[in-house]
């Protein structure tokens, strides 16, 4: 008996896995999230990114700004299925959320996802909070 709930349990995470894979094959680039400017490195062109639950989506940011960046949007994070993050075509798969996204200089994380909660979700960069680094993912 434990044994078919065990290949059960498995079948169904192979299921659920293959489905979300097939999402992604669909993904929307988002508009870029750039923090910082060569001129302004508190600069944040665009705020909000609106989305829609369950779509596939691929989001840009871009550390333009000469500060270091530590990106958080744990809600967020905790609220999609991550597909993959990808630094230099190098690409990072995981089990779960990251905690946040760092940039020590210029360059751009790519970060693949599926969203699965809809609400409205803050982001922000620590400690430049009140220089205006911040926003919302807004998932209908």
């Amino acid at each position: 008996m434990r044994a078919l709930l065990t290949a059960a349990l498995a079948f169904g995470l192979l299921a659920t896995h293959a489905s979300a894979g097939d999402l992604t094959k669909g993904r929307t680039d988002l508009p870029e999230l750039f923090l910082g400017a060569e001129d302004n490195d508190y600069a944040v062109p665009v705020k909000d990114i609106e989305m829609e639950a369950g779509k596939s989506y691929r989001l840009r940011i871009t550390a333009k700004g000469q500060k270091e960046y530590k990106f958080f949007a744990s809600e967020f994070f905790r609220g999609v299925w991550m597909n993959q993050i990808v630094i230099n075509h190098l690409e990072v798969h995981m089990a779960g959320p990251p905690h946040h996204l760092e940039f020590d200089d210029q360059g751009t994380i790519a970060v693949e996802f599926v969203t699965v909660r809809a609400g409205e979700f803050p982001w922000s960069v620590q400690g430049l909070e009140s220089r205006g680094m911040t926003g919302r993912f807004i998932v209908k």
